[in-house]
């Protein structure tokens, strides 16, 4: 007799909760239930799946080996479920979008409006989370299309361009570089740089600098989002690189902090459209990114550069 789905998801979900009591919880069934599941799921392979103990269960060896090839299973089976729903409902319906808190909020807005115009029957649930929990997320089926930046950490998703985003320097009102017309390169030599937390792509970007500059790059003093970055530097603590479409909306109409031309590379960071490959909804999420790139060129395009079109 074969292991049932069910069984392959109440082990998968033991070892993810490291007890039978909070699994049993968890799934919304009896402990004793969860454990007569277990235990045949273990009789159908001949091997002990999970290590019991009173601190909790933990799987073994052979557990352990079987948990790539449950989740690619369950990942499956999601995507039967999607493509049956999807068939039947068309574009209708609500699609889950994941999106960087430090994109989200100052590009959506622009795009938002138009999807729903362009697909009145469509709804988008919108949550924001860090890139490397969006793109694991995607995989494991919380979303259906994600905004993410490059260069990812999870393979053979399928992925859209939207547009190249500038980041700029900025500083506190007050601060020997706000009197200048333009920043050089090595100026930056020994200045305090401040990054938001290393979770976020963007602190990458910020290490790159501070390290080709000569930069001090301030571990102590991360922001836990852009806009308390954006405090820190105003504070005096040190100056950023923060992206362009933050700075269109929250530094340039406010005036608490500057941002100052900097002579030296242009970084930047690129933001991309991803989705599950093999997904029935393929199509739809490239008119999705044909849309957002349109809005762009339309009125972003003094900020950001569209990208190619072409997927990845």
């Amino acid at each position: 007799m074969e292991p049932t789905f069910k069984q392959l998801k109440y082990l998968r979900t033991v070892a993810e909760q490291g007890s039978f009591r909070r699994a049993a919880d968890y799934l919304n069934v009896s402990q004793p239930t969860l454990t007569v599941q277990i235990s045949v799921l273990e009789e159908k392979f001949g091997r002990v799946l999970l290590e019991r103990s009173r601190q909790g269960a933990k799987l073994t060896p052979i557990g352990r080996s079987l948990m790539p090839h449950i989740l690619a299973i369950e990942r499956e089976v999601f995507s039967l479920l999607q493509l049956a729903q999807e068939a039947e409902n068309s574009l209708a319906g609500t699609y889950r979008l994941g999106v960087p808190p430090t994109v989200g909020p100052y590009f959506l807005p622009e795009v938002i409006p138009i999807i729903h115009k362009t697909f009145p029957g469509l709804k988008i649930f919108i949550r924001e989370k860090e890139p490397r929990d969006l793109e694991l997320g995607l995989l494991h089926g919380e979303y259906d299309f994600i905004m993410t930046s490059q260069p990812m950490e999870i393979p053979n998703l399928m992925t859209a361009s939207l547009y190249k985003e500038p980041l700029y320097l900025v500083c506190a009102i007050d601060h020997p570089f706000a009197s200048r017309e333009f920043v050089m390169p090595r100026e930056l030599n020994g200045q305090n740089l401040l990054a938001i937390e290393e979770k976020h792509r963007l602190f990458d970007l910020m290490q790159t600098i501070a390290t080709e500059y000569g930069a001090k790059l301030l571990r102590d003093y991360e922001g836990t989002s852009l806009d308390t970055l954006k405090h820190m530097i105003s504070t005096g603590l040190g100056i950023a690189f923060l992206p362009s479409l933050y700075v269109r909306l929250e530094i340039e109409a406010r005036k608490d902090v500057l941002s100052i031309p900097f002579k030296g590379e242009q970084f930047s960071r690129e933001i991309i459209l991803a989705w599950r490959r093999g997904s029935p909804q393929a199509e739809f999420y490239q008119q999705i990114a044909r849309l957002m790139r349109n809005q762009c060129q339309r009125h972003l395009s003094d900020f950001v550069d569209v990208t190619s079109p072409s997927p990845q």
